[in-house]
């Protein structure tokens, strides 16, 4: 098995490499100046000293409830929140349709939340709600899956969109020997951060190097189990000869794991893509799977609790080149359109599974 060396450095230096490149959801973000353009505005002079008050209320808003990846996330926010001595809150939809955070926004504009979090099913459907949200005094923060940048006042990127591709074609890769028939197993057809990483990857296997691999199949499971395991089993009927799936989706990946397990095709079919190591262990102790990547979800929402609450004290207004202070992960820099970029992924494997939890 190929090792990977992974290594640190301070989230600044990586936030200045990685933002050289378009990162998640840059597929929907304009060109633009590279200022922000929050509630904060580009008006206001940020004051780095600036206190953040105790009782901030920070309401995170994810995709949907009960998605696992999200209650790791979520959790990541709500460590932020304590620290930071304000109120968390969480709410959310149970499914992840476009338009079905759009009553939560607003209801979480009037109970006054002082920064609303939210990973957005759909970049445009929401844009109204969070604008009225901002209008109304709120700092409005992605995280995830990106709203148009118009929207909100900062993104909190998991790494480059660049990086995220390019490391699932290369796991596919090695493990088909580069050659053959492989599909892909989405999300959601609008999810921004989804979109951007399938056209990347499809760009990315363009390369010479790759010229044995064939893409034949897109499919979409919305970020449900069972929907997820049924279009699994959907590509390996209509595709007799594929070789190996990627599913960039957590609640994807490990559907599609379950089915593969229990199936003929347990052993001749690759499988991998972004999931967490508590969901994907059994598969990959048990072969299913060799190896899959991700970042660590709770990371990110602590990042954009830290990102919020800095903007909501003034600290920062989200223009390009400010920096500032997230607590336990140190410090970041904020990039093009209020982006802020948390770190590369890791490939989990056999070997190193047992070393992460959650």
């Amino acid at each position: 098995m190929r090792k990977r060396i992974r290594y640190g450095v301070t989230a600044a230096a990586l936030a200045g490499v990685m933002l050289a490149a378009s990162a998640c959801g840059g597929t929907t973000r304009g060109d633009g100046d590279g200022s922000g353009s929050g509630s904060g505005g580009s008006e206001a002079e940020a004051d780095p000293n600036a206190e953040i008050p105790e009782g901030l209320k920070i309401s995170f808003l994810p995709k949907q409830l009960n998605n696992p990846y999200f209650t790791v996330a979520d959790s990541g926010g709500k460590e932020a929140v304590e620290e930071l001595g304000g109120e968390f809150k969480e709410v959310g939809p149970s499914e992840a349709n476009a338009s079905s955070q759009v009553s939560y926004i607003n209801t979480l504009s009037q109970q006054g939340s002082d920064v609303i979090v939210t990973a957005a099913n759909d970049p445009n459907a929401v844009c109204g709600a969070l604008n009225q949200a901002r209008q109304a005094g709120s700092v409005v923060v992605t995280f995830d899956s990106d709203a148009s940048p118009e929207c909100r006042d900062l993104f909190i990127s998991q790494a480059s969109a660049e990086g995220i591709a390019t490391i699932q074609v290369e796991m596919i890769a090695e493990q088909i020997g580069g050659e053959g028939e492989i599909a892909f197993l989405s999300a959601t057809p609008n999810a921004t951060n989804q979109n951007a990483w399938l056209k990347l990857m499809e760009e990315e296997l363009k390369k010479d190097e790759y010229s044995g691999i064939e893409v034949v199949d897109t499919v979409y499971g919305n970020d449900d189990d069972q929907k997820s395991f049924n279009e699994m089993q959907g590509l390996l009927q209509t595709h007799p000869d594929l070789a190996g799936v990627i599913s960039p989706t957590t609640v994807g990946l490990a559907a599609a794991a379950r089915y593969l397990g229990s199936s003929d095709y347990k052993g001749e079919v690759a499988l991998t893509g972004l999931g967490t190591p508590n969901q994907m262990r059994e598969y990959v102790k048990d072969g299913t799977v060799e190896e899959f990547a991700l970042w660590k979800p709770s990371d990110l929402g602590y990042l954009a609790a830290y990102a919020g609450a800095s903007q909501s004290a003034g600290r920062i207004t989200g223009e390009k080149g400010q920096t500032f202070k997230a607590g336990r992960l140190g410090e970041y820099e904020i990039g093009a359109d209020g982006e802020i970029v948390l770190g590369p992924p890791t490939v989990f494997n056999k070997d190193n599974i047992d070393d992460f939890d959650f």
